[in-house]
Order: C-alpha cells, then structure tokens, then sequence
C-alpha cells in the first residue's frame, strides 16, 4: 500500500469527492484507510446505564485506498518507488519529489 498513517490524501471518487484529509489509520488486509473527516456515518447509540441518555453519534467509516490519492500542492498525485542511496524511497509520479 503506497498511502501511510499521517499523509494528506484528496477523496478522487465517491459521495465525498474532492475533500482532503488525513489518514489515521490504514487497514491493509482490506486494502482501506480511515481519513479524518471524510466518509462520516451516523451510529445512533444506546444508553449504557440506567437514567443516562442515548447519543448520535458521527463515525469515520473506511474508505477503500483505490478512491484516494496523495494530496501535493491541492492535486492528486500518483506516487512511485525508487531507490536512493540503498533505501526505498516514495516519489511524486508527476513532479519527481521525494515523499
């Protein structure tokens, strides 16, 4: 998987495209990763005790990584790998830059 925890993705297809955000967490077995404030579901929660009140509550749902793509200068870039000085290093497809 070429998108990591911590980089800024653009949302390139679905109900929320065009939005950008951060990935929090990636799910490799399923090829998905959750971003910060994209693909947000409403779960409607139960009271967990007696006299206390249930919630909505708003969730990031998974997002599957083919929909995003890294996020450089506000446009979607493809990324490749290459090798520098030994170790493997992600590179904008477009501009050459290092990741």
């Amino acid at each position: 998987m070429k998108i990591k925890k911590g980089d800024s993705v653009i949302v390139i297809a679905g109900k929320d495209k065009g939005k950008t955000g951060t990935v929090s967490q990636t799910l490799p077995k399923s090829d998905q990763v959750l971003v910060e404030g994209v693909n947000l579901a409403t779960k409607h929660q139960k009271n967990r005790r007696l006299r206390s009140q249930g919630q909505v509550i708003e969730k990031e749902m998974p997002i599957h990584v083919s929909n995003v793509a890294l996020n450089e200068d506000g446009k979607p870039v493809r990324v490749r790998y290459e090798s520098q000085d030994g170790q493997k290093v992600r590179v904008s497809a477009k501009t050459g830059k290092k990741i």
